[in-house]
């Protein structure tokens, strides 16, 4: 399945979310749509210079990230094994270029955010904004990265083409490929990798801490089930539909989405993967809604948007006669960084809890 860039959700690339095309080098995957989404968030977290608990800083805006207090000093030259294959040697971390906005994020909150000289699409938060934008993650423009004249590249197996980044290479360029990450699981090995290629490995081990502590937190807070639940509801189903209206396209999650690590960190049950569906992706149908009964969706909020809201995505066959539906039980999440799992994933997995088990309810 292939979509134009033209229906990609504004400032991002069109790529499935969550997954993207699996690229290696020599061989570039399917594309479909990627969600990178941006929101206004609340989480849990630790010091990570006393190691005690503390809650996520409430006077950190959700469009901003968080640097580490410490700044660091890369310690160059490093040689790191890249994720196409390639060993490449970083001299120097002065010019920064990462070609996705979840790299982006990860190397603002390492506290190098200084020494990144350009941003793909998709790097929305704040800090970034005045950057320029030099290329989307599936549309690479070599000669625009060449001409800021960087020291160190980032990408991941999503980036393409490939023609751009063997461009990039051959110009004597040092791009390091990053393994794209799917769940929570995959959120501390990205943040050791871009920091070894930056020579901040200690950097990395801290912002790793920092960033597995608050989720840990936040995975503590989902409610258990309340006492008399029906046997097999004792969890909330969530089913995650990526919609884009003016595209006409109507996804319902399966188990390679992306998002199933998050509603299961939430205390919910992926209801998509639940009922059977192996793939990333298939289109919404009567039949496939009906058989993952959820009590919820999750949607992005411009896909929300681009279907005319609550009410016309109840006009989506199926939708209405779930429970969900029925029930009008809609979580929305902003675009910018649901899926990045990164830095801020915390603050993800604190709206998804709290949309999904509202006080009032738990207090029942």
């Amino acid at each position: 399945m292939r979509f134009s860039q033209d229906f990609a959700p504004p400032g991002q690339d069109f790529r499935r979310p969550g997954r993207g095309p699996v690229r290696t080098r020599g061989q570039l995957g399917t594309l479909t749509a990627v969600v990178a989404l941006t929101l206004l968030l609340t989480g849990c977290g630790r010091d990570t210079h006393t190691g005690t608990p503390a809650a996520h800083p409430k006077n950190v805006p959700a469009d901003r990230v968080e640097p580490l207090t410490t700044a660091p000093e890369p310690h160059l030259p490093v040689t790191v094994k890249s994720a196409d294959g390639a060993e490449v040697t970083v001299t120097s971390a002065e010019r920064i270029v990462p070609l996705t906005g979840s790299l982006s994020e990860i190397v603002f909150t390492l506290g190098l955010g200084r020494q990144v000289v350009a941003r793909d699409i998709t790097a929305t938060f704040e800090q970034a904004a005045e950057l320029p934008v030099v290329t989307r993650a599936h549309d690479v423009s070599a000669e625009s990265v060449l001409s800021l004249k960087p020291t160190v590249v980032l990408a991941d197996t999503t980036t393409g083409p490939e023609e751009a980044i063997d461009q990039i290479r051959d110009a004597g360029i040092a791009l390091v490929v990053v393994e794209p990450a799917r769940e929570l699981a995959n959120v501390g090995p990205r943040i050791d990798t871009v920091a070894a290629a930056l020579g901040v490995p200690d950097s990395g081990a801290e912002l790793n801490a920092r960033t597995r502590s608050r989720i840990e937190a936040v995975q503590k807070s989902a409610p258990a089930p309340a006492d008399g639940t029906p046997p097999g509801r004792e969890k909330p189903r969530v089913a995650f539909l990526y919609l884009r209206g003016s595209a006409s396209v109507y996804l319902l999650g399966g188990r390679d989405s992306g998002a199933s690590s998050l509603i299961e960190a939430a205390g919910a049950v992926d209801a998509g993967k639940a009922s059977g569906l192996k793939k990333d992706f298939t289109a919404i149908t009567s039949e496939a809604l009906a058989k993952a009964a959820p009590d919820a969706i999750l949607v992005m909020s411009k896909g929300l948007e681009s279907v005319g809201g609550v009410d016309g995505l109840a006009k989506i066959p199926g939708v209405a006669e779930t429970p969900a539906g029925m029930d009008r039980r809609i979580v929305s999440i902003d675009d910018g960084v649901l899926l990045n799992y990164g830095p801020r994933t915390d603050r993800v997995l604190s709206e998804l809890i709290a949309q999904l088990h509202p006080k009032d309810e738990a207090a029942k």
